[in-house]
């Protein structure tokens, strides 16, 4: 399966070292065991991302035995021939090192208290409109409480969407729902879906959805300058700086994410998850239409969905749009990562701002790490990239926010100048 775009069903398909045809012969292989132990097996491309997304690897296994259908002869062409195996090497002796550290254990207080929160928030903003009305002022606050815990739940639906807080897999999807369909009308299917591709394949085109514009802005350096040779031209890029403003944080919840959630349950019958939608949309009309009438209370809806796109947008921006954004290169597991991820300063606002994603590069090393652990293994992290010269990009929240815009300014003058040069 070397070279195909991964869905959501890429752990599944690592597996599957190539379809048998008479110009790829197989050997005959058994299973690689569901252990540490089973690094030194030859698919060694894929093996990281499984191990980083599957916290039970035996329960995993049981379902994919039966699709190992054998393996690529050793002769034959592969794309894990130009990775540093010694960074693999190393890599795998941090994850045995974060696991002798326990830093894959959670703790349950910490999380019940993000979802407290999150739940006092909503308390808090329904108290303000019914203790002092619905006027102008008493709305906006309303509306900014609102925005907070939407915003807050966003980070804890990641947190279980990731399997980072149960050790059973089924208690985080079960929660999962809870969080991002009861708390917030979306679809944890829909999540998973677009994430997960995200995660196996940051900043590369035509595999990692979060870089995919539809010809709205253009990024990285390769994009804009293929785009500026093909005389492409949807939108005047060389402003798209300026117009970000105008159509990116404000539009990417309230319209993009909200249409495309709804479709999507809709086309794919996911109707578990449009149950659990719906559950938040009757709760949000029931608590606030008696305040502000059913047509105020969508516009209500939407307001409060604005402000909140606009902290999703940069909090999730900071970490990757700066970085590398370009064609497959088949890079080792930590490269890749490193290549594509920066993280910001810690401080206790940092944290509770981006929901612990301000440790971007740990999060996408150890996704299933709980992310009140995420800090304490940065050190370890970032002495493996001094040992191989990999280059670790740590910088404060301001800046980091202002390097969206730097970023897109770049990219834009990529695209002029090949548009009209080249």
């Amino acid at each position: 399966m070397h070279g195909r775009e991964a869905g959501p069903f890429v752990c599944v398909c690592v597996f599957l070292a190539s379809i048998p045809t008479p110009q790829t012969p197989l050997v005959k292989a058994s299973l690689p065991p569901f252990h540490p132990a089973f690094a030194g097996h030859p698919i060694t491309g894929q093996q990281d991302a499984f191990r980083a997304f599957h916290p039970d690897l035996e329960f995993v296994g049981k379902f994919l035995k039966p699709l190992l259908i054998g393996e690529l002869a050793p002769e034959e062409p592969s794309q894990d021939h130009g990775k540093n195996s010694k960074i693999t090497e190393d890599f795998r002796a941090l994850r045995k090192t974060a696991e002798d550290m326990n830093l894959f254990k959670t703790n349950h207080v910490f999380f019940l208290l993000l979802l407290a929160h999150i739940i006092a928030l909503e308390s808090i903003a329904w108290f303000t409109v019914f203790y002092f009305g619905n006027g102008w002022i008493s709305t906006l606050i309303t509306a900014f409480v609102l925005a907070t815990s939407q915003a807050q739940a966003g980070w804890l639906q990641h947190d279980y969407g990731h399997l980072s807080v149960y050790r059973k897999p089924k208690w985080n999807h079960l929660v999962h729902k809870f969080v991002i369909g009861h708390l917030k009308g979306a679809s944890a299917n829909w999540w998973n879906h677009r994430h997960f591709q995200h995660h196996a394949k940051p900043n590369i085109f035509h595999k990692d959805p979060d870089v995919n514009m539809l010809h709205v802005f253009v990024l990285g350096e390769w994009q804009p300058i293929e785009y500026g040779k093909k005389k492409l031209k949807y939108l005047p890029y060389n402003h798209q700086h300026e117009y970000f403003f105008l159509i990116g944080p404000p539009l990417l919840i309230p319209m993009y994410f909200q249409y495309q959630i709804i479709m999507t349950m809709i086309v794919h019958k996911n109707w578990v998850d449009l149950a659990w939608a719906i559950s938040y949309y009757i709760r949000f009309f029931i608590t606030y239409i008696p305040f502000y009438g059913i047509l105020g209370a969508l516009l209500f809806l939407n307001f409060i969905r604005f402000l909140e796109s606009h902290w999703f947008v940069w909090v999730t921006q900071m970490n990757h749009i700066v970085m590398e954004i370009d064609q497959e290169a088949y890079r080792d597991w930590f490269s890749s990562q490193l290549t594509a991820t920066c993280n910001v300063e810690q401080s206790f606002f940092n944290d509770w701002f981006s929901g612990h994603l301000n440790f971007q590069i740990e999060h996408h090393l150890f996704p299933t790490m709980p992310r009140h652990n995420l800090h304490k293994i940065a050190p370890l992290v970032k002495s493996l990239c001094a040992k191989h010269g990999i280059e670790y990009q740590e910088k404060p929240l301001l800046r980091a926010l202002l390097d969206i815009i730097r970023s897109l300014k770049k990219s834009g003058k990529l695209w002029l100048d090949a548009y009209l040069h080249k």
